[in-house]
């Protein structure tokens, strides 16, 4: 009796083990099946959306200040934070948050997986630069000017859609003042229809031309950086979590420092048509053109407003979004580049 449940035992437990090892090989097989290329878009939208989530309100807070908005460019992080709390409620640290994920998860996605290509490309085709932070250096400028060109309506968009901001009714000076000289959009889309309405392609890529010259340096130093670090790691810590956030986190600072007024410059192009500006349109057609009449009309100083909160920001947001692409890289099995033979 007690043998022949023993062996019904056995036999279940048995029985369930083949079926989770079957579950697994046959997950395995369908990893296995997949490109290359769509296990890299995965694993950087993954690294994007949750990066960029991760620090929205640092991110809303960063671009009123880039943007000279009433009541916001002469009060600090905390400050920021709890104006709008207190004005737009916990939702408000949000806006525009939706525009930025749905932006950057195509954007993030197309960042690292053509980053891995031209990796690719120029390794088997440029042998003269070896194989060190050099490609990743070359790759990444390639990548970061491919998915900007791609995605660059929707950063448009959500640029405007976090300029907006919602003042307490009693608050009737600053209402004098104007924020906006055009109502509010309703969405991504009202945004998109009246960009294009302005300016038709033009106005959908208003602001892209610092975008790319802030891009193209800031996206090859952050991989090279990133890279660089890493081959100065032991191998045996190189799969610490905490060193990849360490390493992660290093890149993105150093690639801002380095690119960071044209980012202001982008931004003040991009809600140039929603500010009751003494500005001509003509000033801003060019990077160059807004570089000089912010310093003259603002000072050199606002070249690097919200610099102190973006590094609070890209601290985490590097980290997180390199951390997750290395680790969601190896669940995937995506396997390293190398030189074909």
């Amino acid at each position: 009796m007690g043998s022949s449940q023993g062996s019904t035992l056995s036999a279940n437990v048995a029985g369930i083990v083949d079926n989770s090892s079957l579950h697994m090989h046959r997950e395995e097989s369908y990893l296995d099946g997949m490109p290359v290329y769509v296990k890299e878009l995965i694993a950087g939208g993954c690294a994007g959306a949750l990066s960029k989530t991760a620090v929205a309100p640092l991110e809303r807070v960063k671009i009123l200040w880039q943007t000279r908005t009433a009541g916001y460019h002469n009060l600090g992080v905390c400050q920021s934070l709890n104006k709008l709390l207190k004005n737009e409620g916990f939702l408000g640290l949000y806006k525009g948050n939706g525009a930025s994920v749905i932006r950057i998860i195509p954007y993030a996605a197309l960042h690292f997986m053509t980053y891995e290509r031209y990796k690719c490309f120029l390794l088997n085709t440029c042998p003269m630069l070896g194989s060190g932070p050099v490609v990743d250096l070359l790759a990444g400028s390639a990548a970061g000017g491919t998915s900007v060109l791609c995605t660059y309506p929707l950063d448009l968009a959500r640029t405007k859609l976090a300029y907006q901001v919602t003042e307490q009714r009693g608050s009737i000076e600053e209402g004098m003042k104007g924020v906006h000289s055009q109502p509010s959009s309703n969405g991504i889309k009202g945004v998109l229809r009246s960009a294009y309405k302005d300016g038709g392609v033009r106005g959908l890529y208003r602001g892209v031309g610092p975008t790319l010259t802030g891009i193209l340096p800031y996206a090859g130093l952050k991989f090279y950086m990133f890279e660089e670090l890493k081959m100065h790691i032991p191998e045996e810590h190189r799969k610490s979590i905490l060193m990849r956030l360490s390493c992660g986190a290093l890149a993105g600072l150093f690639g801002q420092t380095v690119t960071y007024p044209l980012d202001v410059v982008k931004r003040q192009m991009q809600v140039n048509s929603l500010q009751n500006s003494a500005h001509a349109d003509t000033e801003y057609k060019n990077t160059f053109g807004v570089l000089r009449t912010i310093v003259r009309n603002q000072g050199w100083r606002q070249l690097f407003a919200g610099v102190s909160i973006n590094y609070i920001r890209i601290v985490p947001s590097a980290a997180i979004s390199f951390t997750t692409y290395d680790m969601m890289k190896g669940w995937l099995g995506v396997p390293p580049q190398q030189r074909s033979r």
